[in-house]
């Protein structure tokens, strides 16, 4: 393991420009101060973090060598590691010493002047057991007593030294020749021969939990003459299975067997292009999104889509979004996605609804449009074209999945993969740089639903215009050097600009080449039906949606004058005269609000209370001349006009009149006196008792309680029980878990708190309700990392999706 002083030690040595690519290779997105000497530098990148920051960026050879060297531990050196990994020599020597350099430009690996490999402190504890091997022979002894070497020394007819330390150095040297350790085997009972091979090639088993009063753990047949010998060594509590020193595995696997280095790329199949066949279909792809993620917009902002109460974007909702704008399901999702995360999109109550952000983003250029959804793309923590989870259950959009940095990598990967292929030549098929993604990006997560490796980000690619013809286009060039400018101009060259104008013809449809503008598309939307969207668009008039554009108090003149400016030539007759035959039909039946009717047979009388001025607040309004309508309610305008003199009646919803009766008011029943006790000599007792507080205290007792008691109390549970929270775990539980009772948050929170496992009902982001076993939990507000029994893997829950907890 290496130390701090050595790290600052390995820097002090470098010169500026190697100092400036170590900082350099480190991606701390929230940009630290710089380091003001090498020590803090030293101890920033001995950080676990820094660590956790820097292996997402490593290749598939980078990782490999990282946990050779974390598996050979303090006996790690050049040539130790080259033997390892079996590249002495030839591409794969040099394949190594280029991968060295990469993780001492991370600050990972380094070596010191004698070459001697040290490893950042938290890059070891990356692994539980790299390549499957257990610790050193030196740490496992480290607890071994002076009598129990001195006794393997001596079953391995050795002479023991004189001191305990001596002893060690002398077992450690035996043991670490392989052509030893094979000498030693052989003399073993065929079935010590047979766990020692086993044990070899498994990676160790964890610790059991230690039960007090339980006898230690059996062992294994055969396992006693490797314990004497030190092929094996139990641990020194005595607990758990015995351990296997990496020496010793290393020489049972042979000297043959080397850790796996992949130094070279997969080779996919190639196929010969031109930049100007990438760029054609790169610019078709993007001008089709660029007019798809408008309509689809433009769908939303004229009816928002509803969440549902577990949160997201339902099915029902994506299908009605991808009908009217007439996008497929994946398109609408990466839209919505792309769209949150560039602030175009924002919660609205029990919506999501365009923002102001989003007006102004509908008045630029199919360029610039497009250019905000790829660098919102290029970043999002997500898969946004999954519509499956491993259940095969359908997942909402927007629904706020936690971040997955293994989701963006992939995305990364895609573009560092296909930017290494040869200027000239693209893959053939488009899923040939699935195995190219998990070389450049080997902790990069792929969606489960995938049949080929990184299918789902591909085909996102290939629908932006990133990826054109198996080649990265310029705009995923751009993207992998994070050019926003040159992103934008790019996209400037490629898209067209939007179309200012419709040709409208006889047989009664608009069409619109590329992207239609702001006005083009609302104008045409507001009148007609959309029929197709992409690279060219369609719309269909028809008496429906010009009644609609009436419904929504266009006049027919001003509907022809519209389509007219938008439209490349002048209005067809066809669709001017179903403009004036809606039009002409359009309001012969009028619904005016009303709260009530007045109505009666003398014309004059309903003149006068129109036209009277103390009814003015009643909004009377004559419809005929004799019916009037009321904006107030029936007894409200019954009791306006009689306070003016008049005598109206009121009219039930038969048309009877109804009768007014006035019941008389009656008081409430009397409060009984409280009732007289009698002594035990049965008299009454009419004195005044003293007045009791629930739980048996008097109101005497109470007030001395409330004057001892500490000025601040105890903040109380919000579930109205009155006892105050436990500990703090409780209370950040209850934060988010709205739908737990105070019970099931103290339950969850002793769990998070001993580590214990339990069982809790969770509604999957699909809406569907799951019980699950979990272990090993860890809070991280507000979310919940979690070993899921039912899945046998790590799973991070949403708190606000628990809804109740069961006790395991």
């Amino acid at each position: 393991m290496a130390s701090g002083s050595t790290l600052t030690a390995w820097l002090s040595g470098l010169d500026g420009p190697r100092l400036a690519r170590v900082l350099a290779t480190r991606t701390d997105t929230a940009s630290p101060p710089e380091p003001r000497s090498v020590g803090e530098l030293a101890d920033r990148l001995q950080r676990p973090g820094s660590v956790a920051l820097a292996l997402p960026l490593l290749t598939l050879p980078d990782l490999q060598v990282a946990e050779a060297v974390a598996a050979l531990g303090t006996n790690a050196s050049r040539e130790a590691l080259a033997k390892l990994l079996g590249a002495t020599a030839g591409q794969a020597g040099l394949a190594l010493e280029a991968v060295l350099e990469t993780l001492a430009g991370h600050a990972l690996v380094w070596s010191d002047h004698s070459g001697r490999l040290h490893t950042a402190a938290p890059l070891r504890r990356a692994w539980d057991a790299p390549l499957g091997l257990d610790a050193p022979l030196a740490e496992l002894l480290a607890d071994m007593t002076s009598d129990e070497l001195r006794g393997m020394l001596a079953a391995l007819g050795i002479k023991p030294p004189g001191t305990k330390q001596q002893r060690m150095t002398a077992l450690v040297a035996h043991l670490s020749d392989p052509k030893v350790v094979a000498e030693v085997v052989a003399r073993a009972p065929a079935v010590t021969q047979k766990l020692l091979t086993h044990r070899a090639g498994s990676a160790p088993r964890p610790p059991q939990a230690l039960v007090f009063g339980t006898p230690g753990p059996v062992l294994a047949p055969g396992a006693r003459w490797a314990l004497d010998r030190g092929l094996l060594i139990q641990d020194r509590r005595r607990y758990g299975p015995a351990r296997m020193p990496v020496e010793v595995a290393l020489a049972l696997r042979g000297p043959t067997w080397h850790a796996p280095f992949d130094p070279l790329a997969p080779s996919p199949q190639l196929v010969s292009i031109t930049p100007a066949d990438v760029e054609r279909e790169a610019a078709a792809a993007a001008t089709a999104f660029a007019a798809h993620a408008a309509s689809v917009l433009s769908a939303c902002s004229s009816a928002p889509p509803a969440r549902l109460k577990s949160g997201g974007i339902g099915a029902r909702e994506l299908a009605r979004i991808g009908k009217a704008a007439q996008a497929d399901d994946a398109v609408v999702r990466i839209t919505l996605e792309t769209a949150y995360t560039a602030g175009l999109l924002a919660r609205d109550g029990d919506r999501v609804a365009p923002t102001e952000a989003y007006d102004v983003w509908a008045e630029q250029e199919p360029a610039e449009r497009l250019s905000t959804l790829l660098q919102a793309w290029r970043e999002l923590p997500l898969t946004s074209t999954r519509a499956r989870d491993e259940d095969n259950k359908a997942l909402p959009a927007l629904a706020g999945a936690p971040p997955c940095n293994g989701c963006r990598q992939a995305r990364h990967g895609l573009f560092a993969a296909a930017a290494q292929l040869p200027a000239g030549q693209g893959v053939k098929n488009a899923s040939d740089l699935g195995p190219m993604v998990a070389w450049h990006r080997p902790l990069a997560d792929a969606s489960p639903t995938d049949i080929t490796p990184f299918a789902t980000v591909i085909r996102e690619a290939e629908m932006f215009g990133v990826i054109a013809r198996g080649a990265l286009s310029a705009l995923g060039v751009h993207l992998l050097s994070y050019d926003a400018e040159g992103l934008t101009a790019t996209c400037r060259r490629l898209l067209p600009p939007a179309a200012e104008t419709a040709r409208i013809g006889g047989d009664l449809t608009a069409v619109v080449a590329g992207t239609p503008a702001a006005r083009v598309a609302m104008v045409l939307d507001a009148t007609a039906d959309r029929e197709t969207s992409g690279t060219a668009s369609v719309w269909r008039f028809s008496s429906a949606s010009i009644r609609r554009a009436l419904d929504a108090g266009r006049a027919p003149g001003d509907i022809a004058a519209d389509l007219a400016a938008i439209a490349a030539g002048p209005l067809p007759q066809p669709l001017s005269y179903l403009i004036a035959d809606t039009a002409r039909g359009h309001g012969r039946v009028r619904i005016a609000p009303a709260a009530c009717v007045l109505h009666g047979e003398e014309p004059a009388l309903l003149a006068e209370l129109a036209a009277h001025r103390g009814l003015s607040k009643l909004g009377l309004r004559r419809l005929a001349p004799t019916v009037l309508v009321s904006r107030s309610s029936l007894d409200t305008t019954l009791a306006a006009l009689r306070a003016e003199g008049y005598a109206p009646v009121a009219e039930t919803a038969g048309g009877t009149v109804r009768v007014e009766k006035v019941r008389p008011q009656r008081a409430a029943a009397p409060v009984p006196a409280p009732r007289q006790t009698g002594d035990k000599h049965g008299t009454r007792n009419t004195s005044i008792r003293t007045s009791k507080v629930p739980g048996g205290a008097n109101i005497d007792d109470l007030a001395v309680r409330l004057l001892a008691a500490p000025p601040t109390a105890p903040e109380p549970d919000p579930f109205g029980s009155g006892v105050p929270f436990g500990t703090d775990t409780e209370e950040i539980v209850a934060g988010y878990t709205k739908h737990l009772s105070y019970s099931d948050v103290r339950q969850l929170a002793q769990a998070i708190d001993t580590g214990t496992a339990i069982t809790v009902e969770y509604v999957a982001t699909s809406g569907s309700r799951t019980v699950r076993t979990l272990s090993s939990l860890e809070l991280d507000p507000p979310y919940l990392e979690a070993w899921c029994h039912l899945r046998e893997a790590e799973r991070v829950f949403t708190l606000s999706r628990i809804h109740s907890v069961m006790p395991q």
